[in-house]
């Protein structure tokens, strides 16, 4: 990396961004400004409402619906991008600065192949024949380590895995062979053993096209294997910057050295329940299909009052599936689920609506969770009259009530819609609605993968307290392993829809381990610069493949 001022290709000065609340403008970034040389990778990193993405996307010329830029300079390789153009622009875009996205499956046209897709750039901006074309994709394929290169892109979104995915919007980005691409959380969603996948396809084509990013990400020990520098971001402001090792060895602001020991938290009172209890939840010896395609196999596990129990595994080892049984969502081919020893009706329209009151479930996404023209006083008001009966007054204290068990002032949200709140705020709504079925236990799936540490720690400690409080049993659903370490009593780990291992959570984490087990564990991000080369070369030293080193 070279850092001379000819070798400047991105300069931001002074930035200000205004966002439309109703008829007025709040600015939202103040004043920030960016130095980017060629090759070189930034890290945005910051809370939800820190600006990373406004900053990302400003660094194309771009603002979403609802903002603008009211004030400042964004230069690329000497050219203005605020107020530039329309044409200008839409030649910039794509081929010399790309984006990736947080989730590729919902960035991929599920109608048209991969390939298809991929080839749109260039052959847009006449950069290539369509033959051309798809030679490079399949180059470029092959170049991060997609499985059968020659065929994979011929195949639609929903045909490849999630990690394959965002390596292929990543191919995608690098078509044109971009001076810049702006990597936008490209694997918050996904498990650790696809993140490492993923992380090193980025990592690579970037180290090989010498290609300069903007890596954004809210997960401190990913952003450190990712950038050679590091901007802290806070509500629109620049807190610190400092080259990544200084910045993870020596932080100087409070609020920085804060999101480094943000995992601080730990359950207060473990599980301590008796040998004889009857669970409240059991599932046993299920197995189940989606159609003729098998699952789930033999699965077994229990959980009990007051009790957490993590359910962990790679996209695709059963996990939600195994909750679909339980709620009645997907009815188990063998097997069957037990409420308090009692078998349960293996479909959701056959269970009696008590039965439904007491198995409630929390999900990864609350923007799609929640009706987006719903006031909360609704959202949350829906289950007391559908489970409880609650009407007018009654309803709406009660409404009141929860909103303050979830740490939400009712005054300021109760009539609020899903859209004036902050991700972590529409979770906590998401809760309060399970809250008002005042059931036995909640199934949490994902429920903090989308959040950023800070508010996902909040969540947690939430959760904790609802537990202590109302001896709630949870089924804990994640890939994150400092979640498990968090918040578990137990934990039950799932592979190609077996439970692979399942123990206390101390035993768990202690070796030796079942081999997968010890793959997930291995493949959690340390706030090493040095962690990801470390592993990729430990593992290419035993002989696995990439795929095989990604947990596939």
């Amino acid at each position: 990396m070279t850092t001379g001022n000819r070798d400047v290709l991105l300069e931001v000065k002074d930035l200000r961004i205004e966002g439309r609340s109703g008829e007025e403008w709040n600015e939202i970034v103040h004043g920030v400004d960016l130095t980017l040389h060629k090759g070189e990778v930034l890290g945005l990193i910051g809370e939800s409402g820190a600006g990373k993405s406004t900053i990302g996307l400003a660094a194309m010329g771009f603002t979403r619906d609802g903002c603008r830029i009211s004030d400042g300079s964004v230069s690329f390789e000497g050219e203005e991008l605020v107020d530039g153009p329309q044409e200008q622009l839409r030649q910039l875009r794509g081929s010399k600065i790309a984006y990736v996205a947080q989730s590729a499956a919902a960035s991929f046209n599920p109608a048209h192949k991969l390939i298809e897709q991929t080839i749109e750039v260039p052959l847009q901006h006449n950069t290539m024949s369509r033959e051309e074309a798809e030679r490079d994709a399949i180059a470029l394929y092959r170049r991060i380590q997609l499985p059968n290169p020659g065929e994979i892109g011929f195949r639609y979104p929903h045909q490849v895995s999630g990690g394959q995915l965002q390596r292929a919007m990543t191919a995608m980005a690098m078509t044109c062979r971009p001076k810049l691409i702006v990597f936008d959380e490209p694997t918050t969603a996904l498990d650790v053993t696809t993140q490492i996948e993923v992380l090193a396809a980025i990592r690579d084509a970037v180290e090989q096209f010498q290609t300069a990013a903007i890596y954004i990400t809210h997960d401190l020990a990913v952003v450190a294997q990712m950038a050679d520098r590091i901007m802290v971001l806070r509500y629109g402001n620049l807190v610190e910057e400092s080259d990544t090792r200084s910045m993870l060895s020596d932080p100087k602001k409070d609020y920085t050295k804060s999101l480094w020991a943000v995992r601080s938290f730990q359950k207060a009172e473990p599980f301590a329940g008796k040998p004889d209890m009857v669970p409240i939840m059991e599932v046993r010896n299920v197995s189940a299909a989606y159609g003729e395609v098998p699952v789930l196999d033999d699965v077994s596990f229990a959980i009990h009052e007051k009790q957490t129990v993590a359910v962990v595994g790679e996209s695709g080892s059963g996990k939600s599936t195994t909750a679909r049984c339980m709620t009645g969502l997907l009815p188990p081919k063998q097997g069957e689920v037990l409420y308090r020893g009692e078998p349960l009706m293996p479909a959701t329209k056959d269970r009696p609506r008590d039965q439904l009151r007491h198995i409630q479930m929390i999900y990864q996404m609350p923007d799609t969770a929640l009706n987006p023209k719903q006031r909360i006083r609704d959202v949350i008001g829906r289950p007391l009259s559908f489970y409880l009966g609650m009407r007018g007054r009654e309803k709406t204290e009660r409404v009141r009530e929860l909103l303050h068990e979830i740490e939400l002032e009712p005054d300021d949200f109760i009539d609020r819609l899903p859209g004036e709140l902050s991700g972590g705020q529409k979770q906590r709504v998401c809760i309060a609605r399970a809250m008002a079925a005042e059931p036995s236990m909640i199934i949490c799936d994902e429920v903090t993968s989308a959040l950023d540490q800070l508010v996902a720690e909040g969540i947690l400690r939430l959760l904790d307290r609802l537990q202590r409080e109302f001896g709630l049993a949870y089924m804990f659903i994640t890939h994150d392993l400092a979640t498990v370490r968090a918040i578990a009593d137990e934990v039950v780990v799932m592979k190609q829809g077996k439970v692979v291992e399942k123990g206390e959570k101390n035993d768990i984490f202690k070796p030796p381990h079942d081999p997968y087990t010890d793959l997930l564990l291995s493949s959690v991000p340390e706030m090493d610069p040095d962690w990801l080369t470390d592993l990729l070369d430990e593992r290419a030293a035993k002989g696995m493949t990439f795929e095989q080193s990604a947990g596939n």
